[in-house]
């Protein structure tokens, strides 16, 4: 009866060590899949600002260059000449 207990204790502390080995390799690939997640998530985002850069750039640059310079130079000739 002595080896009986002896023998079901052994065997749920061996049960339970490669539960927890399980675990802790379960954990491990959860770590590293939410690390892969997060590092995805900052390549997107990183993407997306890239891209929203480019295009205030393209908007931006394409309202400077329509811009008349000449007009510039008229309102600060009639602006000197009043003085």
């Amino acid at each position: 009866m002595m080896k009986l207990k002896s023998l079901t204790a052994a065997s749920l502390l061996a049960v339970s060590a490669l539960l927890l080995t399980g675990c802790d390799q379960a954990e491990k690939s959860a770590q590293q899949l939410m690390g892969k997640a997060a590092e995805s998530a900052k390549q997107a985002i990183d993407d997306t600002h890239k891209a929203a850069e480019q295009a205030l750039s393209d908007a931006t640059g394409n309202i400077i260059n329509k811009k008349d310079p000449s007009a510039d130079d008229d309102k600060q000739d009639s602006s000197s000449q009043e003085i």
